[in-house]
């Protein structure tokens, strides 16, 4: 028998098994819409609490304190009979919105760090990319303790430091991007046709590196609520009664070993809205 026959003859190996796609799809698009089910019923939260409870957020019943989830009590009671669910609800307004205006800040003044030091170079670059570079080594959550502690004790100072916080990883990405879109051969072109600088940054520059930029945006959402907890958690934020989710959980952890709920309860807002927009940001981020 011939070697080309010995080869024919031989069993060709299966290709490796690989998981069926339209599964996969199927399992992307429910969590998908269960991550826009979550970011829609929190921002409901913000802007019409009383849309979801007929509960007082700030008094309770004395006799009603401690109670485990129940039917009347979804989320239980707080140590002062206050339901959890309704200090939760209200807490959204003000987590949200102090996310918001966090990235806000971060959004447009790193943006404009950024498009300076990318677009007009020279020595723009170099001085500007050293203050990034500064921001940059000085971890994210120490430099919003250091700004909050200058400018005092409240959730809107609280946003402000988040945003500072945040505005070097807006500059350095936005930088990048110009930097990489101003060399592309239609950016070339455009010159050689008369365009002027502010219009090929406006028309052409923009809008072929905001992509990216908004994806951090969607993402930076999530770890600004993170941070804001955080500090809302170490007292930085307003003080009580405020409901935000940070708040709560610190004046549950006195009662962790019994009461359970009065902790998990926050935690678990906090971490599935987190998980909600890190999901609706690697779908930006694919189609950036």
């Amino acid at each position: 028998m011939t070697t080309e026959a010995l080869g024919h003859s031989k069993a060709q190996p299966s290709a490796p098994a690989t998981p069926n796609r339209s599964v996969r799809v199927v399992a992307g698009n429910a969590t998908l819409w269960l991550s826009t089910a979550v970011l829609l019923t929190i921002a409901l939260w913000s802007v019409a609490p009383s849309w979801f409870t007929d509960d007082d957020p700030y008094t309770g019943i004395t006799t009603d304190r401690l109670q485990p989830p129940s039917a009347e009590h979804l989320l239980g009671t707080d140590q002062i009979g206050r339901d959890l669910l309704t200090r939760i609800v209200y807490g959204a307004s003000a987590s949200v919105t102090s996310a918001i205006i966090a990235v806000a800040i971060a959004l447009l003044a790193g943006s404009l760090i950024g498009l300076l030091s990318g677009f007009i170079g020279s020595w723009v670059d170099p001085a500007l990319s050293r203050v990034v570079d500064v921001l940059l080594a000085i971890p994210g959550f120490l430099l919003a303790i250091i700004t909050v502690s200058a400018l005092g004790f409240a959730t809107v100072n609280v946003a402000i430091a988040t945003g500072v916080s945040a505005v070097a990883v807006f500059a350095r990405l936005m930088r990048s991007e110009v930097m990489r879109v101003k060399h592309l051969s239609f950016i070339e072109s455009s010159y050689l046709i008369g365009g002027t600088k502010p219009y090929v940054l406006i028309r052409h520059i923009l809008p072929n590196a905001y992509r990216s930029v908004f994806h951090l945006a969607v993402l930076q959402f999530g770890l600004a609520i993170i941070v804001i907890s955080g500090l809302a958690f170490l007292g930085y934020g307003d003080p009580p009664p405020s409901s935000e989710w940070g708040l709560l959980v610190a004046d549950g952890k006195e009662y962790m070993k019994r009461y359970p709920w009065l902790v998990f309860a926050p935690a678990g807002v906090i971490a599935v809205t987190v998980l909600s927009l890190y999901r609706i940001s690697r779908i930006f981020g694919e189609r950036a």
